[in-house]
């Protein structure tokens, strides 16, 4: 297991992005525990999602509060799924744990939509794309991160995100 601080990771971006695949990936090159953020959002708002409704701030705001108090619970490394597509949402994580980094999945609209195109079984639907990318704030220089390009493979995204935490911890 890699010893570094911080070592809450938030694996984050679009839908579509590769957050699960690669936060898998990711807590295994860790020896960390992983969590899908999909699995902590209240029922109320997977129904919404799945009736094709994009989530407001305040269907959000409980959500993003739990992420956090996961992290402030675990008694070890933690890497959660989750969007995080908004400043003020990655504010709210880590306002339970200022340590919590992020690993921004980043691509393009196109390799996006083909991806969720060729995607079975997830109650997000590929018609909530757009509402996504035009609701994300990529990171800034004041928050403590790296943007990484989904033209990788996952393995290879989950090899630069730990080489990037060895080199910030």
């Amino acid at each position: 297991m890699i010893k570094f601080k911080p070592f809450h990771v938030v694996v984050m971006g679009v839908s579509g992005s590769g957050k699960s695949t690669v936060g898998e990936l990711l807590a295994e090159h860790l020896g960390a525990q992983f969590t899908d953020g999909d699995a902590l959002h209240p029922q109320a708002n997977v129904d919404k999602m799945a009736a094709g409704t994009p989530l407001n701030d305040d269907d959000r705001k409980p959500w993003l509060e739990e992420i956090g108090a996961a992290f402030a619970r675990s008694p070890g490394p933690l890497v959660i799924a989750c969007s995080a597509l908004r400043r003020s949402y990655r504010d709210l994580i880590r306002a339970t744990d200022p340590t919590v980094v992020f690993i921004h999945l980043d691509g393009g609209k196109d390799l996006l939509s083909s991806r969720l195109s060729a995607r079975n079984g997830h109650f997000m639907p590929a018609a909530l794309l757009e509402s996504q990318l035009d609701t994300l704030e990529p990171l800034d220089a004041t928050e403590s991160g790296v943007v990484l390009d989904i033209a990788a493979s996952p393995p290879e995204l989950a090899q630069s995100a730990k080489l990037w935490l060895e080199k910030t911890s």
